[in-house]
């Protein structure tokens, strides 16, 4: 696998288009003035995030005893979590902040734009190809830099839509994040019977 290749990889399994609503749901109780910083602040340590997987996934899984399987499984409760809220909506909006509070790498960062799969992705990169680290990591910044000013642009696309289509797209997106999350915890617990079998 090329870089290119690679970033176009690990883009679609980031799919920002896909986090947009989310995005918008989450960040839509936060001061308008500080919306923007606490998105670069997610952002940003998503990226640190990805990159630190990337070069030290293995090792850090390894020295905590966990297999790669329990990332997916734990990333898929939170999603699930995620998903019901979007789909039932309560006060606070997604994460139950009082208004005005800010999400803190939960759920942004980690696991909507640095989430099991795309960790899984980094590992796989760094484990079959670690003389390539060098283009893994352009291919990591490049696809993080895309899905960053997607999401930069998201006060757009909520003015575009109103509340009326917001609420309905927050709901749309928690049916299909449940369907995603549920898949994600039992791709874990497959992997996990699968080399527990051998």
């Amino acid at each position: 696998m090329d870089t290119v290749t690679a970033a176009i990889t690990l883009l679609l399994i980031m799919n920002p288009l896909g986090n947009l609503p989310i995005f918008i749901s989450v960040l839509r109780h936060v001061d308008p003035k500080r919306r923007r910083k606490v998105l670069i602040r997610e952002l940003l340590f998503a990226l640190v995030f990805m990159l630190l997987f990337l070069y030290l996934g293995t090792s850090l899984l390894t020295w905590l005893g966990l297999r790669q399987e329990s990332v997916s499984i734990a990333g898929g409760i939170i999603l699930f979590i995620i998903a019901l809220r979007l789909i039932f909506p309560q006060p606070g909006g997604v994460l139950g902040l009082p208004a005005g509070d800010e999400p803190f790498i939960v759920p942004l960062a980690i696991p909507l734009i640095s989430g099991p799969s795309l960790l899984a992705a980094l590992l796989l990169l760094a484990n079959q190809a670690p003389d390539q680290m060098v283009d893994w990591t352009i291919a990591s910044v490049a696809a993080w830099a895309i899905s960053a000013t997607i999401l930069l642009f998201s006060g757009f696309v909520l003015r575009a839509l109103g509340q009326r289509g917001l609420n309905a797209i927050e709901r749309l997106m928690g049916m299909i994040l449940v369907m995603i999350s549920v898949q994600m915890f039992l791709d874990g617990i497959m992997a996990y019977l699968a080399k527990s079998a051998v």
